[in-house]
Formats: C-alpha cells, sequence, structure tokens
C-alpha cells in the first residue's frame, strides 16, 4: 500500500501505471483504472444497443464482448503483462473468466431491473462493482500468478 501511495504522492505515473510490478496493491490499483475504462466502453455499448429496441439482458451480452476486448488489451499494457500460459489459451482463459462474470451480471441484472424494478443502466453498475472483484481475483489467481 505503501508503494501505491508514494507513487501517487510523488507524481510518478509511470512508476504508477507501466512498470512491470508484481505488487497486487498496484495491480488492482491499475485493474480498477482499467476497469473503469472498460466499463464506460462496456456501458456506453450497453445504453447504446439497448436504444435500438434490443433487450437490455441480450444487449448485455453484446456490449460485454465489446468490453471484454477492451478490458484485455488495456490489462496487457497496463495491468498484468506477463501470463503463465501462451497468448491463444491465455485469451481464451481470460475469455472464460469473463463469461462467468458475465453470467453473474446477467443474474444481478434480472433481479436488480425484472424483479426489484430499478433502472437497468443502475443495476449494470452494482453488477460491474461486483463483477471486477471476481474478475480481478479469478484472473490474478489462474492466469498472472508467479
Amino acid at each position: 500500500m505503501k508503494e501505491l501511495f508514494d507513487y501517487i504522492k510523488n507524481l510518478d505515473f509511470k512508476g504508477l501505471f507501466t512498470e512491470t510490478t508484481s505488487n497486487s496493491v498496484i495491480q488492482f490499483f491499475r485493474y480498477v483504472f482499467v476497469g473503469g475504462i472498460a466499463f464506460i466502453v462496456d456501458g456506453g455499448s450497453l445504453f447504446f444497443i439497448e436504444k435500438t429496441g434490443i433487450n437490455y439482458l441480450i444487449a448485455a451480452v453484446f456490449a460485454f464482448v465489446i468490453g471484454l476486448i477492451c478490458n484485455y488489451i488495456l490489462s496487457k499494457l497496463l495491468v498484468f503483462k506477463k501470463s503463465k500460459v501462451d497468448g491463444r489459451v491465455e485469451f481464451i482463459v481470460y475469455g472464460v473468466i469473463g463469461v462467468i462474470g458475465l453470467l453473474f451480471t446477467e443474474i444481478i441484472m434480472y433481479i436488480l431491473t425484472d424483479m426489484v424494478g430499478i433502472y437497468f443502466m443502475l443495476s449494470k453498475v452494482v453488477a460491474a462493482i461486483i463483477v471486477l472483484l471476481w474478475n480481478f481475483l479469478a484472473r490474478k489467481i489462474i492466469l498472472y500468478r508467479r
């Protein structure tokens, strides 16, 4: 945690975002940053796809694919630079973890939107926070553990 605060205090953006690290706190900070960008891409796609008349749960699947690709590319650049497996297998496992996260998202959104009556975009925010934790932990443990 001290290393993270030192980077922030010293405005060391290179250390904070690009230098290779195995520090889980810094990796999680980067993952939240990357996840925020991917969420904007995913959420924006969801909003616009749903506005075309497609059911929000189906739109969430299409938006997920767009967000997953964005998340993978940014994660490889900023968070997890080295994997235990080769590139194709890595992306498949990354995607499988993401699909499990998508299932969580769909269940949470269905419960909050259809059963509780919350606006689907707010349901997406709640689901994204929960799924962010799942995705980070699963990817760190399965793909990027030293």
